[in-house]
């Protein structure tokens, strides 16, 4: 069972990033999946979950609410997440994770994004 998030780097402020996080080792489309975020002597902070199957339920927190979106391609065993609008308060460590039940059970290994002029 295996995550692995690509995509982050170094954006001015307004820009957009593109995450992907590709999944291996189990059946993709089955579970909710979140991705989730480290600043740099921060907490992790939760960012966006999407539902299992066909996506129809998305969530996000306040603090991204218009600016990001997540999706998935079920049959390439990908999420995603698009962040547009990006602010310095953006940058952090990107995590992708599978939801268990409200709980993140497998982890990927992050990717990192920087908002920066």
């Amino acid at each position: 069972v295996q995550l692995q998030a690509s995509g982050g780097g170094l954006v001015q402020p307004g820009g957009s990033l593109r995450l992907s996080c590709a999944a291996s080792g189990f059946t993709f489309s089955y579970w909710w999946m979140s991705w989730v975020r480290q600043a740099p002597g921060k907490r992790l902070e939760y960012v966006s979950t999407i539902s299992a199957n066909d996506g129809s339920r998305t969530d996000y927190a306040d603090s991204v609410k218009g600016r990001f979106t997540i999706s998935r391609d079920n049959a390439l065993n990908t999420l995603s997440l698009q962040m547009n609008s990006l602010k310095p308060e953006d940058t952090a460590l990107y995590f992708c994770a599978r939801n268990n039940y409200g709980a993140a059970d497998v982890w990927g290994q992050g990717t990192q994004v920087t908002v920066s002029s």
